[in-house]
């Protein structure tokens, strides 16, 4: 299994020379997944806004660049950004440098990012515009938080022609365990959105059970275990759920991004015509936890959210309720 902890790389076969891919964006994903790519056998050069993380991939064996236009020569260049208008703003360097020299025919940008299944297409056709079609875009989102990122075991949703996501599979199974094309470019992004109405509508659930429960003067950590021995039980339940019954709100990934994917299924709904009340009220129950500023913690903190929108007066009587049930 993978580990981003290693400290080189590994030397190129005699006689093969490594495959190369720039990596932009070594946040908590980004830097154990080009970690692991660089453990494979890549050659990875990376920026980062901030200094710190590439010299932390210098360390692993990787190089850096000053700038992602630097990157403009890697026939795969790997972005892991938080939305796709940092990702666009990040490129413009790079497509300005391909508009006045092309790439080499046959170039990948890779997002990795969550970002709008309609927006990544919007910016494959920039991208094709820009270095005269020798580069073309492939999206291939993740799930798996910061544990699979370090593990190596990431669930990767891709999205693009069928000989790109062929020369970019070596690269993506360093970084997951379960690579699966979906179908064009955006399709992706869009297997990501549903993971994410799952995930989010499941957190959400568990935390208003969590928060009914305990209110009710239940124990939480014991609903959870039973729960897990029946229907209700998930990977999310598995995962989350110790977070949810402690209150451990400590980021593994930040809850702000989850209003902005749910957003992204119902603008793919609205796209086709499909009914989305789940991730509607998704949206607006995580637009009420950005708005109590608690966006940068763990998405279990949406129980806080759950909490805030409570009365005291209930969970008192809920709780009194209870221990006279129990007498």
């Amino acid at each position: 299994m993978n580990n981003a902890t290693a400290s080189t790389a590994p030397p190129a076969p005699a006689g093969q020379t490594r495959p190369r891919a720039g990596f932009v964006g070594l946040g908590l994903m980004g830097a154990p997944m080009a970690a692991n790519l660089l453990r494979a056998g890549w050659s990875v050069t990376g920026w980062n806004r901030s200094p710190a993380a590439v010299e932390d991939l210098l360390r692993l064996g990787g190089s850096g660049a000053a700038t992602v236009a630097d990157l403009r020569d890697e026939p795969v260049i790997i972005f892991m950004l938080p939305d796709l208008s940092f990702i666009e703003d990040a490129a413009a360097g790079l497509l300005e440098a391909w508009r006045s020299s092309p790439p080499e025919p046959g170039t990948l940008v890779v997002v990795m990012s969550s970002v709008s299944p309609v927006g990544v297409q919007d910016f494959g056709r920039a991208v094709i515009e820009a270095s005269g079609g020798n580069a073309t875009v492939l999206d291939a989102p993740v799930s798996g938080g910061t544990h699979g990122a370090q593990q190596g075991n990431l669930a990767i949703m891709a999205g693009g022609p069928e000989e790109d996501f062929a020369r970019i599979l070596p690269a993506l199974q360093a970084m997951g365990a379960t690579v699966r094309r979906l179908g064009g470019l955006g399709a992706g992004s869009l297997a990501k959105a549903c993971n994410q109405l799952v995930v989010g509508s499941t957190t959400a659930a568990l935390a208003e059970a969590a928060e009914l429960a305990e209110r009710s003067g239940l124990d939480v950590t014991a609903l959870f275990d039973v729960l897990s021995g029946g229907l209700a039980a998930s990977r999310v339940l598995e995962i989350v759920g110790p977070r949810l019954a402690t209150k451990d709100y400590t980021p593994t990934g930040p809850a702000k991004f989850m209003h902005k994917d749910l957003s992204f299924v119902v603008e793919s709904a609205r796209n086709v015509g499909a009914a989305a009340p789940m991730a509607s009220a998704g949206t607006e129950l995580y637009a009420q936890l950005l708005a109590q500023g608690l966006g940068d913690l763990d998405l279990a903190v949406v129980r806080q959210t759950i909490a805030n929108l409570s009365t005291t007066d209930a969970s008192h009587s809920g709780t009194e309720t209870a221990k006279e049930t129990a007498r």
